[in-house]
């Protein structure tokens, strides 16, 4: 969602800050910002669209803008339109300057009681009562942190702030509640940003914020204080990521440089996870062994496209271990009454470990009394809220993604899923010595599977053509083929806004085949499978209506091409765990291409956030 970046420093933070705010554009957003604090006071100025357009305003002032303490911020609308008004920061009485991330529940109420204070609002936003709120405070003590400590209490719901006060040169405020927001070391300088990405090029050493903390950031010094008012020391982490790693390198967009990195992604993502074709359980942490001999059911839970990895999981859970597991998306799950039984395993799974329905949803189990109910988060990023909320942890190792678009940390969120699987199995003898080594080989030749998929890159580009002319796409898919359609279908909305929806191939003939005309483009996964045979009967019944075939298929699937029937065969010699992860391949190819015929932005789709850190 919206992203935050600021710093305090000896030099002119205007070039960092715009850097940053380009790191974190892959977070999605409709305007930006920047406010400096100058020897005049505050100067801000904002823009519409891209940072670029920023940039220009800011190249275009008279006078030029210079800035040792700054504050900048993109902006993804919730609360007002995208306009200049709207953007961030936003400022109080020409004195307090504030950007946010998160919503305000209580704003309404807040605005009501400020403007009988007098306070003039000049935005539709929620953040304006923040930065009232900070100045009304600051009337009765001199110190800004104090004011924003006192402030803070005032608010309901999620944020992540940094302030800067024209009357205090030297010192700026981060506070965390709900978002996260992380804090870059440097030598006689120091920063706050979303997340590591944006800072980079300045720092390698972060203190990851807890929830409730608040920090008073000076050149020289850091002090956090919890919730409770109380100094606290926060760890410093030395980040293993490079400012080039969010860099496009050779590729023309981030999905097509992160499509391209899953053969690595995998590799990482394996290693140190299996040896001498077994799975090392303690991957999972050292309370994993004796956590998984008492797991009787599983409950997953996740938002898009991590909910689609949770579904290919529960076939994986049923077909393979024999045990219940149930999937539901995050945001249904933590609005009703759920039922969960004693022993259930309670799986989160997020590429950013932030997802607001998810982090919620995990924070309301364990609430739970009298009932044993161990958490376990698969993620990406080892500092989110779901690592530390959760009593075992499962890195993805994807790296870092920066498309919308989740494509590496899909595949190896599928990746620690089936090591999972075959843990728990391991553990519980559900699997025998002989299976497990056989999923083990199977994952080991997945790098070179995908790498084979991604070879069909050119035929995907012919294939993408037939979707030129069309504003409609259904996807069908049996088994764990299902949510591979599923997650086809999404790629190709999000990025090039078709209008795609996935049905398991045996539902054809309960309302999906009334759609199919020549202007309906059906896509099908016809793995090497027991179902097989039943799926060809469904394809047959789409040409026979007319309709624009395309089959991803396995090579021993002997299907062929004729009019109107496309068939690309992906690839061979998959089994019950590889075969979703390399056919998933090449639909996020087929997606890709599509959305570049569609002229469409790849990397930051219309209306869309990278990590959805609000309801």
């Amino acid at each position: 969602m919206c992203g935050i970046v600021g710093g305090v420093a000896e030099r002119n933070l205007v070039p960092v800050l715009l850097e940053g705010l380009r790191r974190l554009e892959y977070r999605g957003y409709d305007s930006s910002g920047i406010a400096i604090q100058d020897e005049t006071g505050l100067e801000r100025i904002r823009s519409l669209g891209k940072i670029k357009k920023l940039q220009q305003k800011i190249e275009q002032q008279a006078k030029p803008l210079v800035g040792k303490l700054a504050i900048a911020h993109t902006r993804w609308a919730t609360h007002g339109i995208p306009s200049v008004d709207n953007a961030h920061p936003h400022i109080s009485n020409d004195s307090v300057a504030v950007v946010h991330n998160g919503i305000i529940e209580n704003y309404q109420q807040l605005k009501q009681s400020q403007q009988q204070q007098g306070y003039v609002f000049e935005s539709e936003t929620d953040t304006e009562v923040v930065a009232h709120a900070i100045h009304a405070q600051l009337e009765n003590c001199a110190d800004l942190f104090t004011a924003v400590q006192q402030a803070i209490a005032e608010f309901d719901g999620a944020f992540a702030l940094g302030v800067i006060d024209k009357n205090s040169p030297d010192t700026l405020i981060a506070a965390r509640k709900g978002s996260p927001l992380v804090i870059g070391l440097g030598i006689g300088e120091n920063f706050i940003a979303s997340d590591v990405s944006a800072l980079l090029p300045v720092t390698q050493q972060f203190i990851f914020l807890e929830e409730g903390d608040i920090a008073k950031i000076s050149r020289e010094d850091i002090q956090i204080f919890d919730a409770q008012g109380q100094a606290v020391e926060r760890e410093v982490k030395q980040s293993s990521l490079s400012a080039t790693a969010v860099e496009l390198g050779e590729h023309k967009h981030f999905m097509h440089k992160e499509i391209f990195e899953q053969p690595q992604a995998v590799i990482d993502t394996l290693e140190g996870r299996i040896s001498q074709n077994h799975v090392l359980v303690s991957s999972f942490g050292h309370q994993a062994e004796q956590t998984f001999s008492q797991v009787e059911q599983v409950q997953i839970i996740a938002c898009g496209t991590s909910y689609h990895a949770g579904l290919v999981a529960k076939y994986w859970f049923e077909d393979i271990l024999n045990m219940p597991c149930q999937v539901e998306v995050a945001s249904e799950y933590r609005y009703r009454n759920p039922v969960i039984q004693n022993n259930t395993l309670f799986v989160t799974v997020s590429q950013s470990g932030e997802t607001a329905d998810t982090l919620a949803a995990l924070q309301q189990v364990k609430t739970l009394q009298n009932i044993n109910v161990p958490t376990l988060t698969i993620c990406n990023v080892p500092e989110s809220s779901l690592t530390r909320e959760s009593d075992l942890t499962c890195l993805t190792q994807a790296g870092p993604e920066i498309g919308v678009a989740s494509t590496k940390a899909f595949t190896t969120q599928l990746v620690v899923l089936s090591l999972l699987v075959t843990s728990i199995g391991k553990i519980q003898q559900r699997i025998s010595d002989e299976q497990e080594q056989r999923i083990v080989l199977g994952l080991q030749k997945l790098p070179n599977l995908i790498n084979r998929a991604l070879n069909q890159e050119e035929t995907v580009k012919d294939i993408a053509k037939l979707f030129a002319d069309k504003q409609h796409a259904l996807f069908l898919g049996r088994g764990t083929m299902y949510p591979i359609a599923m997650e086809g279908a999404l790629k190709l909305k999000e990025i090039s806004y078709i209008h795609a929806e996935a049905y398991p191939a045996g539902e054809l003939k309960h309302g999906p085949l009334a759609l199919i005309d020549e202007n309906m483009p059906v896509v099908a996964i016809a793995p090497l499978d027991d179902l097989l045979e039943k799926l060809k009967s469904n394809l047959q019944e789409v040409k026979a209506r007319g309709g624009q075939m395309i089959v991803f298929e396995d090579e021993q699937s002997q299907l062929s091409s004729e009019s109107s029937f496309t068939v690309l065969k992906v690839t061979s010699n998959v089994g019950r765990i590889t075969a979703p992860i390399t056919f998933n391949i090449a639909l996020q190819l087929l997606s890709y291409h599509v959305a570049l015929i569609k002229g469409t932005d790849v990397d930051q789709p219309r209306n869309l956030a990278k990590s959805v850190t609000v309801e």
